[in-house]
Formats: C-alpha cells, structure tokens, sequence
C-alpha cells in the first residue's frame, strides 16, 4: 500500500475517533460525493485568488503567499467533496488527491500537486506553496519577491483551471 492510500486510512481513522469523543475532527471523513459544495470551495478559491491579486498591488505581498496558498488548498477541498471526503486536515487532503491521483480517477498532475505540498518524502527539501506561505507568514519579510509571487500566482490560476474541469466530469 501506498504511502498516500496509508495516510488516508490513518486520516480516516482519526477522524472517526474524534467524532466519537466531540462533534469534530481533524481528519478525514467520507460524505456523499458533491458537486455543489465542490463548487463552492471553487468560488472559495476564486475569492482567495483575487485577493491575492489585490495584497499585491497594495504593498502586501508577503500576505498573498497565504492567500495563494489557500486559493490552491480550497481547490483541492473541492476534489476532495465532489469524490465524498471532507477533511480538516492538510496532510490528510494532501494524502486524498495523492491517492485520487494513483487511482487515475483523476488528471491531476502529480507535479502539479507536488509544487503545493511535497508530500513524497524524496522531494520534501523542494521549495512548496506550503513552504512559501510559512516562510512569509511566520518570518519577518513584508514583501514576496515578483519573480515568486509571479510563480505562485500562475500556479494558483492553473490548478483553479484544472480543478473546475475535474469538478466539471
């Protein structure tokens, strides 16, 4: 078994258990497949893209590493609720599209994916969206540099592209 399909029963698991003690969970729970509320993450993604976009061209940029980050992260919540999950839990969303992925039921990139959140161990010294985001929200810097920003924002604007046509099938 994969290192992503173990995640997710892990993931799975976790969330059953907490459920059973309170009325939430920080993992992974299987739902009914929907499309509405994939769309909604959709929308969700669109509104961190623009502001992402208007950080920017206020001066904050540094801010807009987060918003491009969950721009991405709200996309791949959508995957997650048109196929039945709802998670609470980047690692274990991460996991779920790492698995979706291997199982072919969806053409998502692994590079792609891999360029968010390095979740193979092999590539995780890579520079991520995940690492950006931290670098800038926890550090002290008050401006992204273009060039990144640039980088980050195109890769929000496809992975919007790609998600609305998994959600679309």
């Amino acid at each position: 078994m994969s290192h992503a399909k173990n995640k997710v029963r892990w993931c799975l698991i976790k969330a059953e258990r907490e459920l059973k003690d309170s009325d939430t969970h920080r993992g992974l729970v299987e739902t009914d497949p929907n499309k509405e509320k994939a769309a909604e993450h959709i929308n969700k993604a669109e509104h961190y893209l623009n502001a992402t976009i208007y950080l920017k061209e206020g001066n904050y940029s540094d801010i807009s590493a987060s918003t491009v980050f969950y721009a991405m992260y709200q996309c791949l919540l959508a995957i997650a609720a048109k196929f039945g999950y709802e998670s609470r839990n980047q690692e274990c969303t991460f996991a779920l599209v790492n698995s979706l992925i291997e199982d072919k039921q969806i053409d998502l990139d692994k590079d792609m994916l891999e360029k968010i959140s390095s979740f193979e161990t092999e590539r995780s010294k890579e520079q991520t969206t995940v690492k950006v985001r931290e670098r800038y929200q926890y550090g002290t810097s008050l401006t992204l540099e273009d060039s990144l920003y640039d980088e980050q924002l195109e890769l929000a604007k496809k992975v919007i592209a790609k998600t609305k046509v998994i959600i679309e099938r």
